[in-house]
Parts: C-alpha cells; sequence; structure tokens
C-alpha cells in the first residue's frame, strides 16, 4: 500500500463491544497511533485498537464522505461490511 492513500477504517476493542471508524491519509500511522493509544480519546477509554476493516478511497472528498456513511449506518450493517472483508474479525494491521 502507498504511504499516501485516503482510507477509511474500523477498529474495535478485544471483545468486538466497541466499533469505531474513521479516515486517515496514512493508515498504519494511524492504527498504530491507536494500538500506543498516544491521544486521550474515545479510542483509549475504550481501548479500541485493533484493525479489522478498511478501504482506500479515491481522495480525502471520498473518503470523508464514506466515513459519514459508515458512521450513520447500524451495527448490524457495519458488522454485515466488515464480514465481506474480513469474516474472522482478525487483527488486518500486518497487512497493510
Amino acid at each position: 500500500m502507498p504511504d499516501h492513500n485516503y482510507c477509511v477504517y474500523i477498529v474495535t476493542n478485544k471483545m468486538h463491544t466497541v466499533l469505531y471508524t474513521g479516515m486517515t491519509e496514512d493508515l498504519q500511522r494511524r492504527v498504530f497511533e491507536h494500538k500506543e493509544h498516544f491521544v486521550d480519546s474515545f479510542t483509549r477509554r475504550y481501548k479500541v485498537d485493533k484493525l479489522v476493516y478498511f478501504e482506500v478511497a479515491e481522495n480525502h472528498e471520498a473518503a470523508l464522505a464514506r466515513e459519514k456513511q459508515i458512521k450513520s449506518w447500524s451495527r448490524k450493517r457495519k458488522e454485515e461490511l466488515i464480514a465481506t472483508m474480513n469474516p474472522g474479525w482478525s487483527e488486518l494491521y500486518n497487512k497493510i
């Protein structure tokens, strides 16, 4: 994966009880930040650090629109999306 692709991603916690949808232009760096809990935020509070889904967008605007779209979905629909790429909800960080 090139260094600067706009990506939409979903991370979860160990028990898969929390889903966080985000957008970045450097997926590897951003997921690392989640894993190391660098920012005092929602993801740090709920230990959300397991990458279970990502997709590459054409540009910043497309990624932002897709992030907003996914965030508006129900949990069930997000789970279905994750299952299309990652049915076992395995850690994808080492694959990026």
